[in-house]
């Protein structure tokens, strides 16, 4: 694809990336196998190893988790109160607004964790990475935002989001569907949104004017960006996915790349055939 050309003048040291379809990958750039840190990409990760705990019977999305009168499911849709740092504080009732929140994703791990018994970066391991082949993905600190991928592995987890293995379809779709909205929030670095549409570990503020995915992708998209220069998003109106990981700390310089990149990718796939 002509798209994946664009990366070429972002200005960053190192920058990959991958586009996908139903049927497998249609392109790749840069080196795929290069580790980055994925910043909050690592959000999805430990979200979907969450909701393999739930199809286990492991842990519950109603039960309660985080802040008085939370649960499993305000903690990964952001919706629990918490403020943004792994140590904040309540700032808010649960549901009353969108606060997107490092620690409530954290306490989500934790309880899974507590619950299998077993450290949760050992669960991530079996739950998800070890089904999906995603052999360079490593957790080193915190399932926030301290997991370290590479393209070729969040490829494999882009084309699951297309056909699930690792969950059933109807959780999946669980996972898409917005939770505890509509309420406003901030999505950090981007701006105010009301509202702010969140799944259970996926950003669904897709197809939205000044969206850091650009203006074509469909409002049916889900994915997440990473403050590292990284994303993954998969529209299945077009039938299409991208990953992109670099190496450079997004500020203004992704949020003026990232959408005509994303539009590209988008304008390019409408008439190819999925």
């Amino acid at each position: 694809m002509q798209a994946l050309r664009l990366i070429d003048s972002w200005p960053v040291a190192s920058v990959a990336a991958s586009i996908v379809r139903p049927a497998g990958v249609v392109a790749t750039r840069g080196d795929t196998a290069q580790p980055y840190r994925i910043a909050s990409v690592a959000k999805l990760l430990t979200a979907y190893a969450t909701l393999v705990a739930v199809e286990e019977g492991t842990v519950d999305l109603d039960m309660p988790a985080g802040p008085p009168g939370a649960t499993l499911a305000h903690l990964l849709s952001h919706a629990s109160g918490y403020g943004f740092e792994s140590g904040a504080s309540v700032l808010a009732a649960p549901g009353a607004r969108r606060i997107y929140s490092n620690r409530g994703i954290e306490e989500a791990a934790e309880l899974v964790g507590r619950a299998a018994g077993m450290p949760f970066a050992d669960y991530l391991a079996e739950a998800v990475l070890s089904p999906l082949a995603m052999t360079s993905t490593e957790l080193r600190g915190s399932p926030a935002f301290g997991i370290w991928s590479t393209v070729d592995d969040l490829t494999r987890f882009a084309l699951e989001l297309f056909a699930p293995r690792v969950l059933a379809p109807e959780t999946l779709d669980e996972m898409r569907a917005v939770h505890f909205g509509p309420i406003p929030g901030v999505l950090p670095g981007v701006g105010r949104y009301d509202p702010l549409d969140w799944g259970l570990g996926f950003e669904r503020n897709f197809g939205r004017p000044k969206h850091w995915a650009g203006a074509r992708v469909s409002p049916r998209t889900f994915g997440h960006f990473g403050g590292s220069g990284t994303f993954v998003w998969v529209d299945p109106v077009h039938a299409v996915g991208c990953v992109v990981l670099a190496d450079r700390e997004v500020d203004e310089w992704g949020f003026t790349a990232w959408p005509p990149f994303c539009d590209a990718v988008v304008g390019e796939s409408e008439d190819a055939p999925s």
